[in-house]
């Protein structure tokens, strides 16, 4: 019987290396195919849309949150009529389910996607871009408790000039009743400014809003002594307080129950950004 000759070896060995690279090539092709949902626009979305009193869309948000509804919808978890492009109480409330189906609680399940869970709802449906992640839960500042994502803002803030920020309360903490759950999730921390001049507190202030915070100084005129309290907009781990003000803020409002106007004065306010599309150097959105 005569031996295969070694062409005929490698012409089938090409033949073998076509046929298992065809399914990736195919696999790779399906998944350029799937839209990109950004996820620092879905984060916007979620902190934004649910207070408004009508299902309007955060602009630029709309082509990036109805993939995510479509997906929620085949799953039976959002109504047809919810699926609209306005990441509203519906969607916050289907998401959260679908949080729980994955075997998730607490502020895990908070409607606000992570990147796990959004990634598991894409599958075969959209890719995610621009993920954002808090990181770890156990990290420091100043010996307070924040996340990684936290923790690497207030250091960026804290730098230029050094400020020597020294927070009073840090994340995942009711320790303080006072904060009606704000400080129950991540992302969210108060700072003392205590030995500060006025104007320093305001540029302490304006510091933290050009790395990403939604921050505001509070003062006994408000019932509080004086502090500044600071939301990391698009946390993933946002409690449901701390999430509504993200939307007063970007509204230029004051955070407080009585949803007054900001009363930060105009020179030390800055354009609506977050951490990461500061970071990327990209222009802040404006004022609404």
């Amino acid at each position: 019987m005569e031996l295969p000759t070694r062409r005929w070896l490698l012409t089938q060995g090409a033949l073998v290396a076509a046929t298992i690279a065809a399914p990736t090539a195919w696999a790779t092709s399906a998944s350029a195919a799937l839209p990109a949902v950004d996820m620092e626009l879905v984060l916007l979305a979620a902190q934004v849309d649910p207070p408004k009193p009508d299902t309007g869309t955060t602009p630029g948000a709309k082509a990036h949150v109805l993939p995510v509804e479509r997906a929620l919808n085949t799953i039976g978890l959002l109504a047809t009529s919810a699926v609209d492009g306005h990441y509203g109480s519906s969607t916050i409330a289907a998401y959260a389910a679908w949080q729980r189906q994955l075997g998730y609680s607490g502020i895990d399940a908070n409607g606000l996607p992570g990147v796990t869970s959004l990634t598991r709802l894409g599958e075969t449906r959209f890719t995610v871009v621009h993920p954002v992640r808090a990181g770890s839960r156990t990290d420091s500042y100043g010996g307070r408790l924040v996340n990684t994502r936290t923790a690497t803002m207030l250091a960026a803030a804290d730098a230029s000039p050094a400020w020597d920020i020294t927070l009073s309360q840090g994340s995942y903490t009711t320790e303080d009743p006072t904060s009606a759950g704000t400080h129950d999730g991540g992302g969210v921390v108060d700072i003392s400014v205590t030995g500060m001049s006025t104007a320093r507190r305001w540029q302490l202030v304006q510091a933290l809003r050009t790395v990403g915070f939604a921050a505001w100084l509070r003062t006994p005129e408000q019932g509080f002594p004086f502090h500044i309290h600071a939301v990391a907009v698009s946390d993933p781990d946002l409690s449901g307080p701390a999430q509504r003000q993200v939307h007063d803020y970007y509204f230029g409002r004051n955070g407080l129950a009585n949803h007054a106007v900001d009363d930060t004065p105009p020179d030390y306010q800055v354009p609506f950004t977050w951490w990461e599309k500061a970071q990327r150097g990209q222009p802040a959105i404006a004022a609404r």
